[in-house]
C-alpha cells in the first residue's frame, strides 16, 4: 500500500512534465513557421534581386531600391500587407519574359516556394 501514493504521485508528475514539454515543442514550432527576414527572405532578395535593386547605384536597374524597405515601398515594389498591389509579388509572377524578374537572361529564377515566401511576407508586413 505505500508503494500506491508514490507511483500515482510519479504518473502524475510524469504526465504534468510531458504535457509541458508538448506544450513547448508546439511553441517552438509555430516560431519557426513565422517567417523571418533574415533567415527566410533576405537570401533570395541577395541571391536574386540586390545585384539590380540593391546598395550599388553604378549597377541599379530602374532605379529601384529594395535592399531598403522605405526604399522598396516608395518604389512600389512592396505595398506593406498587400502582394497582390505589390510590384515585387507581380514581376516575380508574371510568365510574360518582358517583365518577370529577374530576368531571364540572368539565369536566375525563383521557385515556387520562394515565391510564395515572398508572397507571404509581404502579406505579414514586409518587415525587414
Amino acid at each position: 500500500m505505500c508503494l500506491r501514493p508514490s507511483v500515482r504521485t510519479l504518473l502524475i508528475g510524469n504526465t504534468f512534465v510531458l504535457t509541458i514539454a508538448g506544450l513547448m515543442s508546439s511553441d517552438s514550432a509555430s516560431a519557426e513557421d513565422h517567417l523571418q527576414y533574415n533567415r527566410d527572405i533576405r537570401p533570395i532578395l541577395a541571391d536574386h534581386c540586390f545585384a539590380c535593386h540593391g546598395a550599388d547605384s553604378a549597377s541599379r536597374k530602374a532605379d529601384l531600391r529594395i535592399d531598403l524597405r522605405d526604399a522598396a515601398i516608395d518604389g512600389g515594389a512592396i505595398v506593406d500587407g498587400d502582394p497582390d498591389s505589390s510590384e515585387l509579388i507581380a514581376r516575380v509572377m508574371t510568365d510574360d519574359p518582358e517583365l518577370v524578374m529577374p530576368p531571364p537572361e540572368t539565369k536566375k529564377t525563383l521557385t515556387a516556394q520562394q515565391k510564395e515566401l515572398l508572397s507571404k511576407w509581404i502579406a505579414s508586413g514586409a518587415e525587414y
